[in-house]
């Protein structure tokens, strides 16, 4: 079992690394409770940025880079948080998903959060991160998080809860997804080839 986190936060000490931290603890912990421990592998983007910039204009990724896109390949679950910029997720997380092999994260169950300034920005996750997702065909659990600067000690309301709360919320889902299974990316990918080669034959015909 391999939980894979990618973090696109930009300083030391980072808001955004620090929920990603959380949510893996959070995650770990659910699949604890069932006597289940994965491998966990932390990606931090911002080591990476140069890499990335250069993937984007080159024919190979960098050793460093190639390996974190390994890493992301093999995971059988991620837990993917960005900080906010202008009402979306950063370039970096962007552009680190842009290299990525198409198919590498089909049927992949995925935690998404983000981390801003403003509660104005949480939308960002219904708008911007779960349809990215859902058109890498991945899988992302229904709870999403963001932390606004307020969340870190704040005390929520009625309908968000309080920060501490949903984080629990989201990895015990996640862990929910890795603990039930499923078909798995390679089962889907093995029905998605054949399905596709049907409709190559349709178009030669």
């Amino acid at each position: 079992m391999r939980l894979v986190v990618v973090s696109a936060g930009l300083s030391t000490p980072s808001s955004t690394r620090l929920l990603a931290d959380r949510l893996t603890e959070a995650t770990c912990s659910r699949l604890a409770d069932a006597a289940a421990g994965p491998t966990v592998d932390v990606i931090e983007l911002r080591s990476l940025a140069q890499d990335i910039a250069a993937r984007l204009v080159a024919t190979f990724p960098s050793p460093a880079l190639a390996e974190a896109l390994d890493s992301v390949a093999r995971a059988d679950a991620l837990i993917a948080v960005t900080p906010v910029f202008s009402a979306s997720y950063s370039g970096l997380f962007k552009s680190f998903f842009d290299v990525l092999e198409p198919d590498t994260l089909t049927g992949t169950p995925v935690l998404l959060a983000a981390a801003g300034g403003t509660a104005r920005h949480s939308m960002v996750l219904d708008h911007a991160l779960r349809p990215l997702f859902t058109f890498l065909r991945a899988e992302p659990v229904p709870t999403g998080v963001f932390a606004a600067s307020e969340d870190w000690g704040g005390t929520g309301d009625a309908l968000t809860d309080t920060l501490p709360v949903r984080i629990a919320r989201a990895g015990a889902e996640l862990a929910g997804r890795l603990l039930r299974g499923g078909p798995g990316r390679a089962s889907v990918q093995a029905e998605f080839i054949p399905f596709a080669e049907q409709l190559a034959g349709l178009e030669r015909d």
